[in-house]
């Protein structure tokens, strides 16, 4: 079999898998790829991104997999393959069914020198399914691993050996190619939970909306990350991480945990407490494996059958009277500081976000103050919030968010990221003349440097006389510049109603609003902030 014919072959596979969106960066060895992908997106099969940068590329894919459309991403042999692992770790702790397709030369020739050449085996380690793919049978194998990954949610890579002619010798004209019918996994039966113990909902990223639905038939405070797709309804608690730190958190006796929770040591210090019962529903990832006790694993779980009980709605009583508490007291503080707030801007940039809209949330401090920020949404309104938590690193995010504005087209999307995210992934912003971009706004808010140091303890008063060198790492890149250089809409504000007005009126198509604030008073800000819910006792 020819490049050209195993590369067609293994495109109708990924086809018929349901991977219909495509990221190639251009490369020799994966050019019978390349010609293939042109040839299938010409046809109308596929939809065919281009991007220079490897590691652009791979996130790019995540965004597109991680908000229901399936994607690929394609590159060439060597160091082009490292620069996927970022994505292809982060697929695999968060469960993203990511499809990493690279190109190799025959496996004759590793380990002997040959140029380009290094062991693409298993490179991105046991965490992601590896296919070789050298030979006719290996094709079905790999469109088999393509189909099972989508049901496992779990990333796979398929190392594509290509040796002769690069180039076809004629155009393909593909017919279309349905999509495999795979029948869903049985629906669990559902565990009843008792009634009786002080209970909260924990809903960590990706939790689901069933986490939402239990707290409500349970008449249980419901305390949900805004990446949970449960933070909406009456029974969400937008001040949990502070009023965690009162007497209201210290009376909790059971958690029922969804999702992967990552943003607050005060949700980790609950799930440690060897008084607080866990009660768990694994998350999506390679590691579903909780790292605290857990008193009770189920599939699924179903509120008690009588409903709330009279101490379970005085229970709930409690927390939202102490949720609208706290809730203004914040919002009056934060009104009163004399510089726009990044608490402010997160509150306003989730506020923005319109119904069936799209908001992807940076790593560090933007996640944070969008959870102690965003008031709960109502229910049916289908706002997306997204974000990379299975690492939670900063790695592809601009790269990310592109790739969900791509694959979930409508209302205007957003980005919340900080400066140092931004700067981190400039060539996400890299697109070709000729390449499709999103309705995306990306919001930076920028205090030119790493403030999240600030609130943990190496941002401490005695460390001050190195924290910037080491942690801080004030970097003074002019934003507008770097917008300019890859021809990305740019605008500066430095007030609340300027970034409504920003936000209220997008141009439409990629664009980037900085906001400028203060990192110099961030550790004294978080501190009132909590001081207010200690206030409440």
């Amino acid at each position: 079999m020819s490049a050209t014919e195993l590369a067609r072959a293994l495109l109708t596979r990924l086809l018929a898998g349901g991977v219909r969106e495509y990221v190639l960066a251009p490369g020799s060895r994966n050019a019978p790829l390349a010609f293939a992908l042109a040839d299938a997106a010409d046809a109308g099969l596929l939809r065919l991104h281009t991007r220079i940068d490897e590691r652009t590329a791979g996130f790019l894919a995540l965004g597109l997999t991680k908000v229901g459309r399936r994607a690929a991403v394609v590159c060439t042999s060597g160091t082009a393959v490292a620069n996927l692992h970022p994505a292809a770790l982060e697929s695999a702790h968060s469960g993203v069914p990511t499809v990493f397709l690279t190109a190799d030369r025959p496996a004759s020739l590793r380990g002997t020198g040959a140029s380009q050449t290094t062991d693409q085996t298993g490179v991105f380690g046991e965490l992601v399914q590896f296919h070789d793919v050298g030979e006719p049978g290996d094709v079905s194998a790999a469109g088999a691993a393509v189909v099972a990954g989508a049901v496992q949610l779990r990333p796979v890579h398929l190392n594509v050996q290509f040796s002769g002619l690069l180039v076809p010798e004629d155009r393909w004209q593909p017919a279309p190619v349905p999509v495999v019918a795979v029948e869903p996994p049985p629906a669990p039966t559902p565990y009843e939970l008792p009634s009786g113990p002080r209970t909260v909902v924990v809903a960590g990223d990706d939790a689901g909306s069933w986490s939402r639905v239990l707290a409500e038939r349970a008449g249980w405070p419901l305390l949900a990350e805004p990446t949970s797709a449960a933070r909406r309804g009456d029974h969400a608690v937008r001040t949990y991480r502070l009023l965690l730190e009162t007497e209201l958190g210290a009376a909790v006796e059971r958690v029922v945990l969804a999702g992967h929770p990552t943003l607050s040591r005060p949700v980790s210090a609950l799930l440690e407490r060897a008084d607080v019962e866990v009660v768990s529903v694994p998350p999506r990832g390679c590691w579903p494996t909780r790292p605290f006790p857990v008193a009770r694993e189920e599939a699924a779980l179903a509120a008690p059958a009588d409903g709330p009980s009279a101490a379970d709605e005085e229970w709930l009583a409690v927390w939202r009277s102490a949720d609208r508490t706290l809730g203004r007291q914040i919002d009056r503080l934060l009104a009163s500081e004399p510089d726009l707030t990044p608490h402010e801007v997160a509150r306003t940039v989730g506020a923005a976000v319109p119904e069936g809209g799209l908001l992807w949330v940076g790593a560090s401090n933007p996640i944070r103050d969008l959870d102690l920020m965003m008031a709960p949404t109502s229910v049916g309104a289908r706002r997306k919030v997204v974000a990379n938590r299975g690492l939670a690193g900063i790695d592809g995010t601009l790269s990310s968010a592109v790739g969900a504005a791509l694959g979930r087209p409508g209302p205007q999307a957003y980005a919340l990221v900080g400066d140092v995210t931004f700067v981190h992934d400039l060539t996400g912003l890299v697109t070709g003349t000729d390449q499709e971009r999103p309705d995306l706004t990306v919001v930076v808010v920028n205090d030119d440097g790493g403030s999240i140091f600030t609130t943990l303890e190496q941002g401490a008063p005695q460390y001050a006389d190195r924290y910037d060198r080491l942690f801080g790492t004030p970097h003074g890149v002019d934003l507008a510049s770097a917008c300019a250089a890859v021809r990305i809409p740019h605008l500066r504000v430095h007030s609340l109603p300027e970034l409504e007005q920003a936000l209220a009126s997008p141009n439409g198509g990629l664009e980037v609003v900085e906001v400028v604030v203060r990192r110099d008073n961030r550790r004294d800000l978080d501190a009132r902030l909590r001081a207010l819910a200690s206030d409440l006792g």
